[in-house]
């Protein structure tokens, strides 16, 4: 029989350490972490870029990832949206009463694996266990600091002339989120995983990025309306450059929504210098072949959506609740 996490691996005594010792510092071992220090102290160097995030997400375990996964990538992608390097991460957990420690230990094996990928490290953490009912099963923080391999990466930088481009076909994560919320089957899998070998092929190109962002609650929607806003500028983007999967649309015509509006947590949206962006596509191809050239900054400040007929429409930031607990 599965055994459960009670309430006694939050207190602090016995069963905390054993949890501590047997499952994390067993999966994410590095000598930081193992000195058990109220806090880490390790060196940096140079510009540093620092971020934090919550996940949510239900299901825990979706196609092509789990929280986990989700919680490590979510983070380390937004250090590498920056130019930066994730090299140091912290984690929280917020565990329910009753959890199957099967289900804790999946979990994190699979962020061990993701930190693994790219060099990174937890150095430290926390753990608090509650009475059933006070969250759904887990809930996870992690922060992440990330050393700076490129500076002047800004969603303040778009200029008229700069090409738009997304590194691969969009809404893969939340169709997956929604597909499991309504129980459909389905063979698509998350786009859910790090980023930072993309992004550090790009800078070793040379290519002169303007802006990065990974579309995540919002979709290729708010990114490109947030740039817009910053910049104070248009973007025109071309209806039929944006990559995208017949199974999601499939889904989304069944459930109504807007893949440009979905999740996704293993895509990013780029702008380039113009006279760069054959080059950075060729690098992004070597990843995903979907990568596209899908639009261009144009004087103005609106995001505008041009069909292969000609006809043009505002596309502007999701409103509502389109999919809660998305990630």
């Amino acid at each position: 029989m599965d055994k459960k996490i009670t309430l006694s691996y939050g207190g602090g005594g016995e069963e905390t350490n054993k949890l501590i010792k047997e499952l994390f510092y067993k999966n994410f071992s590095n000598e930081i972490l193992e000195n058990a220090e109220d806090a880490a102290v390790f060196e940096l160097k140079g510009k540093t870029a620092f971020t934090t995030d919550s996940f949510t997400v239900s299901p825990l375990f979706f196609n092509g990832g789990d929280i986990g996964k989700l919680s490590i990538a979510g983070t380390c992608n937004d250090l590498a949206m920056m130019g930066a390097k994730p090299k140091f991460l912290s984690v929280g957990f917020m565990i329910e009463e009753g959890l199957e420690y099967s289900k804790l230990e999946k979990i994190v094996k699979s962020m061990a694996d993701e930190l693994k990928k790219i060099d990174a490290k937890i150095v430290c953490g926390d753990t608090k266990v509650v009475p059933s009912g006070s969250v759904d099963k887990i809930f996870i923080n992690t922060s992440g600091i990330g050393e700076i391999k490129k500076e002047n990466i800004s969603a303040h930088n778009l200029k008229e002339g700069d090409a738009v481009i997304v590194s691969r076909d969009i809404g893969k994560h939340g169709t997956v989120i929604m597909a499991h919320r309504y129980g459909v089957d389905t063979d698509i899998k998350s786009d859910c995983k790090v980023l930072w070998s993309e992004v550090k092929a790009l800078i070793d190109a040379d290519i002169n990025i303007k802006a990065l962002r990974d579309a995540t609650r919002g979709g290729l929607s708010a990114v490109l309306n947030e740039w817009s806003e910053a910049s104070s500028v248009s973007i025109e983007i071309k209806e039929d450059k944006i990559p995208l999967s017949d199974e999601v649309m499939g889904l989304c015509e069944i459930f109504g929504f807007e893949p440009m509006d979905l999740a996704n947590e293993g895509t990013f949206i780029l702008a380039v210098s113009n006279e760069d962006k054959e080059k950075a596509l060729e690098v992004l191809k070597n990843f995903n072949q979907n990568a596209s050239i899908i639009g261009e900054v144009k004087k103005g400040n609106k995001v505008i959506l041009k069909s292969p007929y000609g006809s043009k429409r505002y596309i502007e930031l999701p409103k509502g609740e389109l999919l809660p607990r998305i990630c």
